[in-house]
């Protein structure tokens, strides 16, 4: 594998002094640089030693396994949260100091503020040392701002980078696991939900550990509140705790509610990425079929479920964000009222000092304590999952390999050996994949294996091939050729390295299996296991991969090939049939001979499970079992065509996932009104605006009311107006119901303006999710399938869940609160403007610096979070690609290789995020520091102007302004996060906006029994599969009769695929093609393939019922049903699963064998009843007798259509009517097979005689046999159609 990362720079944090460590100094550069040009990876530090994936995987690791032989020891389930806290606890405890510096100062300053505010009550313009002790104070109040701003950012850094930890080594043990999964295991999870593991769960740990600490931080500060208030306003303070005590635990409880919505809403989800998964997939089959309609149905009815859930947690959130906002309110209100109506009078400093401390604790009680008790139960529920996954089966490591001493032929030894199975595999026993329960099976030496169903790994082809071995170049030229893969190498762009992208995106089918069968071939092992290679490529490779590779460069090694394909057995030394599981017959070729087996009658004579013979066979059990089966670019190179190398090769070099587009610099306003229109028409809107406005206005007034009282108290104890009633004197007294009713009033109803604003705010923004989703999948079902050749699965997938992720859960709420927040700094800054307007002077150089640090900040912040995603994306892509060959990488015993490039993918994405965190707390000092600059100024502002300021004003300006610190850079880090996330918006709407293919439906409806006779011309048709692509069929002219059996054959990379292509309009021809008369390209496309039936190149099952799986519409009854399975033979195999119809299916199938999947879609065929009949090589990975099963089923069940089929093996195609030669996109040859046969310069002759000898007899023998019995029509060649077009026959060139 390429090393992941070309060179870092060394990390400068580690070396930075205390001065720099504090300010985050030492990131300065990296600013300076993300400036002037966009960052890429090189410009990342290095991860620090202690950072690293391995180091911290390992460690982790080692408490783990301790703790499960403990556990075993004492006989209880092991805990994983046990080991995390062992392991971690240490360093993260340190940190807690922190936390408990910051909380105390936020207790401390509230006090300074309130002495300051009584400097200002008792105000004496003589009394100088009142005034030093105030300027004593207002000192104090700035630099506990100060001091906050610091040990906060230095907290929260360090307890992000103990999260990053913990995730990254938990990330390490899963992949670790993933590697030694036993099948079994592999049968309990999908590769989904460890992928979902690997990118949701972990991510818990991040969230936790910030709030961890304030479980134990929050009582105290509380304790030491209320100790302060009590000694400020007496017993009225406890009205106001009653209040925060019972806020406390309705927020937990909406925390509660809110992690059980997020469980419910998570399973959902699961299950529409996987079913989105499926349909990206399986998108050709589903274009076909013409099921875009019910998969639409499907996805639409999960997305429903989905999103009531998200709109009920959404709603939650609101109720949430809404009771924090208000919760000061009520806490003041209901203080006072009580404090009032006790008798007191009410004064500024005692107001202010009760608003601020309480603003003090209520974070820490309503937010942070709630948030701790939250993200814990989350995590709780992820460490559960991660363990369920952790305490899985593992396979057994079997010791293959000689001992030193014991120099002796390599071999495999096999006595009475029992596996239970779906078809119990040989070869899987042998690998060590398969537990067997009784029986011997000694394996001497080192193996390897090639896999049935071909896998690379994204990286270069060379790679793929070395597989970790050192380049030698003779023997990599000798495997080269051997392996039929040297004409190719020069066809390719940049040779053996060029990269395969996703799944090996670039490569044919047949590519892909000789790379596969190279890698096995390089390693130096002493026993061979090659599973079917030949089955994925035509009969000319084949042979040359047999003569040249199996029986050539390994001739001198034990080599067990499992095939379907009778020529090659002669060669072999022992063959091996197997049947169900047993063993048939054994022997050589003539000794079986001898003995009077006829394997070709063995196979066809048996009726029951399929089975084949071969060198060493077994009956078939696929096990690939991924994330995206791979649906098979079906244009497929050549090794001999020269075109063909250029042929379906996407322009884009496939590295990881290629940077998707993604516009610069700010996004547009557009945008947001697109975003915003989406969930809401314009009236709502305007509505919402207002809203926030009386909220906001609401919530200040209520404040302010409560100062202007207070002045009112102040002017009356001053002048202690006494007047003279009824000859008693009475001191005058302010009206409580007057003040206290309006005050009551503004609480109510910021109250109600809070509560409506965030509830509507949420419901347009979920609305906009679901409608923006919505119209991506339309748009994603409508778009040409060339657009999924082009985009990897991964890609599209991305944008289901990630991105689509971000709208429903992240965006909503970080997009109401920056509202709010935005709302309250402005109010903050008007407040004070109002009680010193000179203070806007200074604020103007404030403003311009904050602008431009926030653009400077941003510049630098988005490549890093764009770094993070595309670091990201390999890990998950190696995890993907990892499981799918999980066979491969362990018989190649390469876990320790996967696993260090495991790491380095994860220290490369520590890199980014540890950037992320950096980068974001440099921002955060600097921002707080300004919040600290404005609380200096109003603060000595307010003592300068001690002429003209009111107590009650003072008190609210510098109340206000301390709230600042840390809400203006949240305000301002949210604003950069909504724009961040707007580039989710952005993606999907781009989705929104796909080319779409014609419509599914046209006003030209074809009449209801067409066609009814299925009569295919093709009228000089050109094809290609994109505008500016190859062309593929040049100008082709054909006739396909009614009733007529036509068989398709040429190289590989002729057109055969792109001949069904056309027909079914995947991209759309030029020239025409008529079916029964009826122009295809005029009537809509649902109305075309409906009436074709296809067994495709890859048979897919989607997941759920098997019903469903043949009848998605439900439109046939169970007897129709049952009949169909009963004549694919299908019945006794569905009728012994538990639910029989019901069953539903594991994911895409994979729990049938490849000939039964086959199966499955030829009862499809045969439900569907449809004239025309199209066969894409579906015989490729078949035994001969499934396949002998299907021609059968054919020539009964559709005598009365007409029959395409795209073959790979002559001998289904040598008795059709006639057979279609393709060379290069054109026709080459078209007539009957016998008459085809007697032109020996055709490329048909060719293709029969390498064969073989026998079978090229067998093939002519049985060819002149149909001709003979075939009856002729009179006409050859041309003549009028049924419908009186003039229809041109194809003559035979």
């Amino acid at each position: 594998m390429e090393p992941v990362k070309k060179d870092a720079k060394t990390n400068p944090s580690a070396t930075a002094n205390l001065f720099s460590q504090v300010f985050f100094c030492w990131l300065n550069p990296l600013f300076r640089i993300g400036y002037k040009r966009r960052l890429e990876e090189d410009d990342m530090y290095n991860v620090l030693p202690e950072d690293g994936s391995e180091r911290l995987g390992e460690e982790l690791q080692r408490h783990w396994d301790h703790e499960v032989q403990k556990a075993a020891k004492e006989l209880r389930p092991p805990k994983l949260t046990k080991v995390l806290i062992k392991c971690y606890w240490k360093p993260y405890a340190v940190l807690g100091i922190f936390t408990l510096i910051e909380e105390v100062i936020k207790v401390i300053q509230p006090v300074f503020l309130g002495k300051l505010i009584q400097y200002f009550e008792n105000y004496d313009p003589d009394n100088m040392d009142a005034l030093y002790e105030a300027f004593g104070y207002a000192a104090g109040v700035c630099l506990s701002t100060l001091i906050l701003a610091i040990t906060h950012h230095l907290y929260f850094f360090h307890v992000q980078r103990t999260g990053m930890k913990m995730r990254v080594a938990m990330c390490h043990m899963i992949y670790k696991k993933a590697l030694c999964l036993s099948s079994a295991a592999m049968g309990k999870t999908t590769t989904g939900q460890i992928v979902n593991l690997l990118s949701n769960d972990v991510n818990k740990f991040d969230e936790v550990t910030i709030f961890l600490h304030f479980l134990w931080v929050g009582p105290l500060q509380a304790a030491a509140v209320l100790g302060l208030l009590w000694v400020e306003i007496g017993p009225s303070c406890l009205a106001g705790m009653a209040v925060l005590v019972i806020l406390m635990p309705t927020q937990t409880m909406f925390g509660r509610l809110f992690s059980k919505f997020r469980s419910k809403t998570a399973a959902l989800t699961d299950n529409r990425i996987r079913t989105m998964n499926e349909v990206v997939s399986g998108i050709r089959i589903i274009k076909m079929y013409a099921w875009e309609k019910p998969f639409s149905a499907l996805v639409n009815d999960v997305r429903r479920k989905e999103i009531s859930k998200i709109m009920s947690s959404s709603y939650l959130r609101g109720l949430n964000m809404a009771s924090f906002f208000a919760a000061s309110k009520i806490i003041v209100f209901i203080t006072f009222t009580v404090y009032v109506l006790l008798g007191n009078t009410i004064s500024a400093s005692r107001v202010f000092v009760a608003v601020s401390l309480y603003g003090a604790v209520r974070l820490t009680v309503t937010l942070f304590f709630p948030s701790a008790i939250e993200k814990l139960s989350e995590t709780r529920i992820s460490v559960r999952r991660i363990k369920t996954f952790l305490l899985l089966d593992e396979i057994v490591k079997s010791k293959h390999g000689f001992l030193q001493e014991e120099k002796q032929e390599p071999n495999v030894e096999i006595q009475d050996l029992i596996c239970y199975w779906d078809t119990s595999s040989l070869l899987s026993a042998i690998l060590g994949e398969l537990p067997h329960d009784k029986g011997v099976l000694k394996v001497k030496g080192q193996l390897t294996y090639a896999s049935q169903q071909p896998w690379v790994f994204p990286g270069t082809i060379r790679s793929n091939i070395l597989f970790g071995k050192a380049l030698h170049p003779q023997k990599y030229e000798k495997v080269l050729r051997a392996c039929a893969l040297k004409r190719d190498m020069e066809l390719l762009p940049d040779g053996d390295l060029t990269v395969i992208g996703d799944r090996g995106a670039t490569l044919s089918g047949g590519q892909k299996a000789r790379v596969n069968l190279a890698r096995a071939v390089y390693q130096d092992a002493d026993i061979y296991l090659l599973d079917d290679p030949l089955s994925a490529v035509d009969a000319e490779v084949g042979r040359h991969l047999f003569e040249q590779c199996i029986c050539g460069i390994l001739k001198n090694k034990p080599r067990i090939l499992v095939t379907h394909q009778l020529q090659y057995l002669q060669a072999a030394n022992q063959i091996l049939v197997l049947k169900e599981g047993h063993m048939v017959a054994r022997g050589t070729y003539s000794e079986l001979q001898r003995s009077g087996v006829d394997f070709t009658s063995l196979l066809k004579r048996e009726e029951e499970g399929p089975q084949a013979p071969g060198v060493e066979t077994e009956s078939r059990s696929p096990c690939s079992r991924t994330l995206s089966q791979n649906s098979e670019v079906s244009h497929t190179t050549s090794i001999r065509s020269v075109k063909d190398g250029t042929e379906q090769l996407p322009a884009e070099p496939v590295q990881t996932v290629v940077e998707e587009s993604r516009s610069e610099g700010t996004i547009g306003v557009g945008l947001y009104v697109k975003y915003l229109k989406a969930g809401a028409n314009i009236l709502v809107l305007i509505g919402v605006v207002l809203l926030q406005f009386l909220a906001q206005a609401a919530y200040i007034l209520q404040d302010w009311w409560l100062a202007y009282w207070a002045g009112e108290q102040e002017k009356l104890n001053v002048n202690g107006t006494v007047t003279v009633q009824n000859g008693v004197n009475v001191t005058e007294q302010l009206n409580l119901d007057f003040y206290l009713g309006i005050y009551a009033g503004l609480t109510g109803a910021t109250l109600i303006f809070g509560f409506a604003r965030s509830l509507v705010m949420f419901n347009v923004l979920v609305k906009a999710a679901q409608s923006l989703h919505n119209r991506m999948f339309n748009s994603i079902l409508r778009t040409p399938v060339r657009f999924f050749d082009v985009n990897p699965i991964g890609r599209v997938l991305n944008r289901f869940s990630k991105d689509i992720g971000q709208l429903d859960a992240a965006l909503p709420w970080t997009f109401v609160d920056f509202i709010q927040i935005f709302l309250q700094i402005i109010g903050v800054v008007a407040v004070a403007a109002s009680v010193i307007p000179w203070i806007l002077i200074p604020l103007v150089p404030l403003v311009i610096v904050f602008l431009f640090l926030r653009r400077y900040f941003l510049q630098t912040s988005r490549d890093v979070k764009r770094l993070e995603s595309t670091t990201r994306s390999p890990v998950f892509s190696h995890l993907s690609s990892s499981l799918q060959g999980l066979w491969t990488i362990r018989a190649f015993r390469a876990e320790e290789r996967f696993q260090n490039t495991f790491d380095a993918y994860q220290d490369l994405h520590s890199e980014s995020w540890f950037l992320f965190l950096v980068t974001s707390r440099w921002f955060a000092v600097r921002l707080d520091g300004m919040c600290a600059v404005f609380v200096t100024i109003t603060a000595f502002g307010c003592l300068l102007l001690r002429d003209q300021v009111e107590a009650g004003s003072v008190g609210l300006a510098l109340s206000y302004a301390v709230t600042l610190m840390g809400m203006f850079q949240w305000g301002v880090r949210q604003s950069a996060e909504v724009e961040n996330m707007m580039t989710s918006v952005e993606r999907v709407v781009e989705y929104t906006e796909l080319e779409s293919e014609a419509p599914w439906e046209t006003q030209k409806r074809p009449p209801p029994e067409w066609p009814s006779q299925g009569l295919i011309t093709f009228d000089r048709v050109s094809f290609s599969y994109s505008s500016d692509g190859p062309v593929v069929l040049k100008d082709m002219k054909a006739m396909f009769r009614p009733k007529e059996k036509v068989g398709i054959v040429g190289r590989t990379g002729a057109g055969k695929s792109s001949l069904v292509s056309a027909l079914f309009r995947l991209a759309e021809p030029e020239g025409r093609i008529y079916i029964d008369g009826v122009l295809t390209s005029e009537i809509g496309l649902h109305d075309l393939r409906q009436k074709m039936s296809i067994i495709p190149q890859d048979p897919v099952l989607f997941t759920g019922t098997m019903r469903k799986n043949l009848d998605p519409f439900s439109q046939h009854t169970d007897e129709d049903l049952w009949n169909a399975l009963q004549e694919v033979q299908l019945k006794s195999v569905v009728e012994e699963l538990p639910n029989k119809m019901e069953t539903v299916l594991a994911e895409s199938g994979s729990n049938f064998s490849v000939g039964q999947r086959q199966l499955v879609c030829l009862a499809r065929a045969v439900l569907r009843k449809n004239r025309i009949l199209i066969i894409d090589e579906a015989t490729a990975n078949v035994d001969p007798r499934t396949d002998e099963l299907i021609q059968k089923t054919i020539r009964d069940k559709f005598r009365e259509c007409t029959v395409l089929t795209i073959a790979h093996r002559l001998n289904t195609i040598i008795d059709s009517d006639r057979i279609l030669v393709l060379d290069a996109g054109q026709i080459h040859e078209y007539d009957e097979p016998y008459t085809l046969l007697q032109n020996h310069d055709g490329i048909f002759f060719k293709m029969v005689q390498q064969t073989g000898r026998q079978e090229a007899v067998a093939l002519l023998q049985s060819a002149k046999q149909a001709y003979n019995s075939r009856s002729r029509p009179s006409t050859s060649n041309g003549g009028v159609g049924v419908d009186g077009n003039l229809v041109i026959f194809e003559t035979a060139l």
